[in-house]
């Protein structure tokens, strides 16, 4: 009888514990797709500095090239050595969010990206603020509501990587203006600002602003596998 009591207990005990723990984990999740995002920034801004000190156009921002495929942005990466292949798989995937990525080496070398990416890469160029945002994400979306279907964290919060280089996960209600008091010139110093936005202007959806991955278009609506 004394068995069957403690683990009834602990079963409560469980039951009430599981939502603070799960919290907790896809929080570690989140923060280690933040990492990456931050590596993945860090590459990027190395390669446009460094163009920007040369003169060389073949390493740049993402905005400044004319492709928007993310596979070919992940390319000029790859080409000019500030990241392998093998890193943009660990990278580009997360939870339910699995990306694979092949390359064909050489000084030429070409990426192709398969199956889902983690994140979503703006086309960012260098004339843009630093406020403007560098990477999201793949489940948000520019001012507007998470969706529980989204991966790779669903409604739980999302991650933003800036051009300035500050990263930060954020909350659901944050997603919109309407977490900054609907003050759409906060919402756009303190989350960020599409490329190209006038100060102020906020408009729902990406636009064209997002490099185009695997999948990408369709990522808000995939089945986020808890």
């Amino acid at each position: 009888m004394e068995l069957v009591v403690a683990i009834a207990v602990a079963a409560v005990v469980s039951l009430l514990a599981w939502p603070t723990m799960r919290a907790a984990m896809t929080k570690t999740k989140m923060t280690r797709t933040m990492n990456n995002a931050r590596e993945f920034y860090l590459a990027g801004f190395h390669m446009a500095t460094d163009g920007a000190a040369k003169s060389d156009a073949n390493a740049a921002w993402p905005g400044d090239y004319s492709s928007s495929r993310l596979a070919d942005y992940c390319g000029k990466l790859v080409q000019n050595n500030y990241l392998k292949a093998t890193e943009l798989e660990r990278i580009l995937s997360a939870l339910g969010a699995n990306c694979t990525v092949t390359s064909t080496g050489g000084a030429a070398s070409k990426v192709t990206l398969a199956g889902d990416s983690a994140l979503k890469i703006y086309r960012v160029k260098g004339a843009d603020p630093s406020n403007t945002i560098f990477s999201a994400s793949a489940n948000y979306v520019y001012d507007t509501p998470l969706r529980q279907a989204a991966i790779p964290f669903g409604d739980t919060g999302f991650v933003v990587v800036r051009k300035s280089g500050d990263a930060g996960l954020y909350r659901p209600a944050q997603a919109t203006p309407a977490g900054f008091d609907n003050n759409a010139g906060r919402f756009q110093a303190e989350m960020g600002a599409l490329p190209g936005a006038e100060k102020g202007s906020v408009t729902p959806g990406d636009g064209a602003m997002a490099l185009t991955g695997p999948e990408s278009e369709l990522l808000p609506t995939r089945i986020l596998r808890r």
